[in-house]
């Protein structure tokens, strides 16, 4: 579905000199320092995928989904999205790929939302029954009609939001790029826009493209991720497998009935671990316990705490994409 071999891009950057001999000067030479955005990218997508393109500000997020939805043309290397060179033959890719960048609106301000839709209707071209189709399934997956009718200006971020998503979709796009989709949103709308991206994925097979910052949204929605840092591509790969090599923190928080019952003195796992490996503490009547799972197992975490007192509650976390990525860098596998 999306083909990206050796794909790099430059920007020149032109350099002034200070003062206004320096703006003088300017006038008849100026001095030209080039910028690589990206270097030497490749990767595959397969149709039905949904991948996360993750990375830092500056990293080249925005400038490999500006390719790849044929906003910037490359300086080198190829692409492709369904067959189609983006950059070369804009329109015909605009009719299969969907966008949506959380902090730009493609949507008209002044209008009610639903003559949005009427006006995206007649743009993609959309038959008829094909656009009340898919305009019912969208308001019930994003829950449109409670709002479809006021103008967007009136809509809160959240209401906008699904609004916008629901505009990359209305022409059923084979590929649907999201930049930032839950930037600014609180928890419950985040994950009802969460639930629509992957029912969406999963009802039409749409090919999906996750850019974010709130690493929780790649954990929930994508089993794949790509990492790019200074311009290239340092992993890519199953989330799985990136939680082995590098997510082996576990945390255990365990509720005791009387904080009485227990002290770091008496505690005993009956093996030793570096506080790298094993680390404790008590906070009233709970004890937080956080250990290297690849030396130590939950059950024998489990199996000493209930030798010792009697657990009223328990909680295991998993450690977050956020922290592995810092581990990734602690361990010389990303730049810093």
């Amino acid at each position: 579905m999306i083909y990206v071999e050796n794909l790099s891009k430059e920007f020149c950057i032109y350099k002034r000199q200070p003062g206004i001999l320096g703006s003088l000067k300017g006038i008849f030479k100026r001095d030209i320092e080039i910028k690589k955005a990206i270097e030497n990218i490749s990767f595959n997508i397969n149709k039905g995928e949904m991948v996360g393109y993750i990375g830092a500000n500056g990293a080249g997020k925005s400038t490999t989904i500006k390719i790849m939805t044929g906003i910037l043309t490359p300086t080198s290397g190829k692409c492709q999205v369904n067959g189609i060179t983006p950059y070369e033959n804009r329109t015909a890719n605009a009719q299969h790929i969907g966008v949506v960048f959380g902090q730009r609106t493609q949507l008209w301000w002044d209008l009610p939302l639903s003559e949005t839709f009427t006006i995206l209707k007649k743009i993609y071209n959309i038959p008829e029954d094909q656009y009340n189709t898919r305009m019912e399934f969208l308001s019930e997956v994003l829950d449109l009609d409670s709002f479809i009718k006021y103008p967007v200006r009136t809509l809160s971020l959240g209401q906008r939001m699904r609004a916008d998503l629901a505009s990359a979709l209305i022409h059923n796009p084979k590929v649907l790029f999201l930049d930032e989709p839950t930037i600014g949103l609180d928890i419950v709308v985040k994950e009802k826009i969460r639930k629509a991206i992957k029912f969406i994925n999963q009802e039409y097979e749409t090919t999906i493209i996750l850019t974010t910052h709130d690493l929780q949204d790649i954990e929930e929605l994508c089993d794949r991720i790509i990492i790019i840092d200074s311009g290239k591509k340092v992993y890519d790969g199953n989330i799985k497998n990136i939680k082995k090599d590098y997510g082996y923190i576990t945390t255990i928080e365990a509720t005791f009935s009387n904080k009485n019952d227990l002290s770091l003195s008496n505690l005993s796992f009956g093996f030793k671990l570096d506080s790298q490996d094993l680390n404790l503490n008590i906070e009233d009547n709970k004890i937080i316990i956080r250990f290297n799972n690849k030396k130590v197992a939950v059950s024998q975490i489990i199996a000493c705490l209930i030798n010792e007192v009697q657990i009223k509650d328990l909680h295991i976390y998993e450690m977050g994409i956020e922290d592995i990525i810092k581990n990734m860098y602690k361990a010389g596998e990303l730049n810093a």
